[in-house]
């Protein structure tokens, strides 16, 4: 039996890995830093709807931590803020457009 030889398009996972970044290296984003410890004069308070805001999607969804960058303790004093300022209806539970 003759040998084949192989080349780079036999593998259809070699192509896609040569690729890019370089293989099976992962790509790792820089660590956001928390806007509440890095400056200090931020206060996470239910009454503050425009610095809030900044933390809900369109939807009126909470963000994520690895969108915003906040640290967990902030995260969940965050959250709590949050539905806290709905409850009392100083933000909506969703977005303010209608359909």
């Amino acid at each position: 039996m003759a040998e084949r030889e192989t080349s780079s398009n036999d593998n259809p996972r070699e192509e896609r890995e040569d690729r890019g970044r370089g293989g099976n290296s992962r790509y790792f984003r820089k660590p956001k830093t928390d806007p509440f410890e890095a400056d200090k004069s931020l206060k996470i308070d239910y009454k503050d709807t425009e610095l809030l805001k900044r933390f809900l999607t369109p939807e009126g969804k909470i963000r994520p931590r690895r969108q915003t960058g906040v640290n967990a303790r902030n995260q969940r004093k965050l959250a709590r803020a949050i539905k806290r300022a709905r409850h009392i209806a100083l933000l909506s539970y969703t977005d303010d457009t209608l359909d």
